[in-house]
């Protein structure tokens, strides 16, 4: 069975997917498949298929069992001794869109493909986005 090879232009839908109350790796996985096109019966590994993803009430999104409050969020800043840490929930609060694009981005690929997978996501901290025009299908 030879290779799929889409031809011509690559027809792109927009996804609204709302976090209130949703578990953070359900909801990072469920936008990694749009993102990297796996929902489509045309997906192809090597090129971008995916569609984009915008991702509204990220303050809302819980975990489950104790991981809240052990989950904890490592950075390096290149200097000696620059490692920095970050607690889930001081993190959640500070800037709740980090916590759920960090999420969905390290379920993608680690390479050019992935870093424009990742261009397409789009996440806010309340209700409202600016990409109405877009026409996006909300997701179930």
């Amino acid at each position: 069975m030879p290779t799929y090879f889409p031809k011509g232009e690559i027809a792109r839908k927009w996804y609204v997917i709302d976090a209130s109350g949703q578990t953070l790796g359900r909801l990072a996985t469920r936008a990694a498949r749009i993102l990297s096109g796996k929902n489509s019966p045309r997906y192809t590994p090597f090129i971008d298929m995916g569609d984009h993803v915008v991702v509204i009430n990220a303050g809302k999104v819980k975990l489950t069992g104790l991981k809240a409050e052990s989950k904890v969020y490592r950075r390096y800043t290149g200097y000696p001794g620059g490692l920095r840490e970050e607690e889930f929930t001081k993190l959640l609060n500070r800037k709740p869109e980090a916590v759920v694009q960090q999420a969905i981005l390290g379920m993608l690929p680690k390479t050019k493909l992935g870093r424009a997978m990742g261009r397409k996501l789009k996440v806010y901290k309340g209700d409202k986005h600016p990409h109405q025009a877009q026409q996006p299908v909300a997701v179930a």
